[in-house]
């Protein structure tokens, strides 16, 4: 009778805890969805032909494309032809922002793809597989009235992928190329007002560099950064989730440590997952309204991916320690199979990484899919990332169909258990289908919502309310692995209860007034998991 007690309050405990959480993971997906404007906006920039003859003996280097000290314009390449001005003396020149705005700290980062309008020629014609070089150059300031201060300079190659979709005959002569996008430039820091960009396209026959590349007409570039709105919300939450993630995993570590005996594999895999989802949490963001940190970029990439290689591997551990079988699994170096590929993978997406992001802290124009063996090396690490990706999910099935096998192989023996015993097995062996159904519905809305986030338009319209989706994308997924962390800990924190002796335990071998809590892993004050107990008995 107190089992089936025991059992009813913990049951309506899980529930008062599921309604709570699924009420919180709805307003996270309504924060983004209604308060949040959309995560990201894209301008499109045409540059400004400039003249640049006399290089040597300009009073500034910098090539204005408007203003009070603009340059001397050009209106298209026929009026450099007619001026008899060289390919070497034009200068393509990029305002960010467009006249009358400010860029701000709260963009967090700059995002830049290039365009190039290319016009047929018989006597200039595109050739296969060409390559454009650039002679590009960044600078910053603060004010109009200030010096430009370079941040950056560089020669960089970007290969031409282009069509054309008409016969290349005389009467074809001015149409267009239709040519893809071309990464140009990413910053991870918005510090300062206003942007200059300088390209410059230096021409030298001998050496072949830019011939063959067609009658070049614009250059355009679209910018993309964080909308400065959205920035707010998402700092709002990290700020509210990092105190909520700190307190639970202070309560449930104090929870192990007044304990008798040692924490369990189990239980030190949960409280490392609460560290890693507090090390994403941490609103260190902040700091990059007032300091020019270009590096929060790869920082945030860092913290994703250890978050990550911690989920991943608390699903294998939380299977292999519900085996219930006759090995003894509570240590890290029986799942070296299984985490293996966890962390290769992670090393190859950390070094290719580290080879884009790493290197944009002092080139940002850099991309290491501009050559051959930078796209070789990136696909390498991509594709090695992705084998074991494979191989974990295997591994994790696999895993998962053994867990289940046993328990039903397992609940043949509850009938002979006393009733209390029984009925306390059984809302084990529930919350353990509970926990994987939770599992696999985040995993679920993980994935469709991104889905639905990349082929919608961005936002739904419903009479005058307007939900931003990708907003509530970021938002709501962000939400809800806090909330599945915070369940974990809460769910999973041992028991000091005792509720008195059950003199029916004979069954299980067991000593009498042992614990009873809200998890699979029933610890004993001094005795390893109860779960290893029912395993070496029904394996006698």
């Amino acid at each position: 009778m107190a089992g089936a007690i025991i059992e009813n309050m913990s049951s309506r405990k899980l529930c008062i805890v599921g309604g709570i959480l699924l009420v919180f993971q709805v307003i996270a997906f309504l924060v983004g969805g209604l308060i949040a404007p959309s995560p990201t906006t894209a301008v499109p920039y045409m540059s400004v032909k400039c003249i640049d003859v006399r290089k040597n003996h300009h009073k500034s280097k910098w090539m204005l494309p408007w203003g009070s000290n603009h340059c001397d314009k050009l209106k298209d390449l026929d009026e450099a032809v007619s001026r008899q001005i060289e390919a070497n003396d034009i200068v393509f020149a990029v305002h960010v922002p467009l006249p009358s705005k400010e860029m701000s700290p709260w963009f967090q980062f700059m995002l830049f793809i290039m365009q190039l309008d290319i016009a047929f020629k018989m006597d200039n014609d595109l050739k296969e597989n060409a390559e454009i070089t650039l002679d590009v150059s960044l600078a910053y300031r603060d004010d109009l009235f200030d010096d430009w201060k370079e941040i950056a300079h560089a020669i960089e190659i970007r290969k031409l992928k282009c069509t054309f979709g008409s016969p290349k005959t005389l009467e074809s002569e001015g149409r267009h190329y239709d040519c893809d996008f071309l990464p140009f430039m990413e910053i991870g820091s918005v510090a300062h007002k206003y942007y200059l960009i300088n390209i410059r396209l230096p021409v030298n026959e001998r050496k072949g560099i830019n011939v063959g590349i067609g009658e070049i007409k614009d250059i355009r570039l679209v910018g993309i950064h964080q909308n400065g709105g959205f920035t707010k919300v998402w700092f709002a939450m990290k700020t509210f989730l990092t105190p909520s993630i700190l307190i639970i995993m202070v309560w449930y570590w104090r929870r192990i440590t007044l304990m008798t005996r040692a924490p369990v594999l189990l239980e030190k895999v949960i409280f490392a997952l609460g560290i890693s989802m507090t090390f994403i949490n941490i609103p260190v963001e902040w700091f990059s309204i007032g300091f020019d940190w270009t590096w929060m970029l790869l920082f945030g990439d860092i913290r994703q991916g250890i978050f990550y290689a911690m989920l991943l591997s608390f699903w294998i551990i939380f299977c292999g320690e519900h085996m219930m079988d006759q090995n003894e699994r509570n240590r890290l170096s029986g799942y070296w199979k299984q985490v293996g590929p966890i962390a290769v993978g992670s090393f190859c997406l950390f070094i290719f990484d580290m080879c884009e992001r790493g290197v944009q802290l002092k080139n940002p124009f850099y991309s290491i899919w501009t050559t051959e063996v930078g796209t070789e090396l990136a696909m390498a690490f991509i594709i090695v990332a992705g084998i074991c990706l494979c191989l974990y999910f295997l591994f994790l099935c696999f895993m998962v169909f053994q867990v289940f096998r046993n328990i039903s192989g397992k609940q043949s023996s509850l009938p002979a258990m006393s009733k209390a015993r029984r009925l306390h097995y059984e809302g084990l062996i529930f919350r353990f289908k509970f926990l994987m159904l939770i599992t696999l519905a985040c995993a679920a809305m993980t994935v469709i919502f991104f889905i639905v986030s990349q082929v919608t338009e961005g936002h739904w319209k419903w009479g005058d309310i307007t939900i931003q989706a990708n907003s509530a994308f970021f938002t709501g997924i962000y939400g809800m692995w806090n909330l599945y962390v915070f369940a974990l800990m809460f769910l999973y924190a041992p028991s000091h209860k005792n509720y008195g002796e059950d003199h029916s335990n004979g069954d299980l071998g067991v000593n009498s007034g042992e614990e009873l809590q809200l998890t699979t892993t029933i610890t004993h004050v001094d005795r390893p998991m109860e779960v290893y107990k029912l395993a070496r008995k029904e394996a006698q």
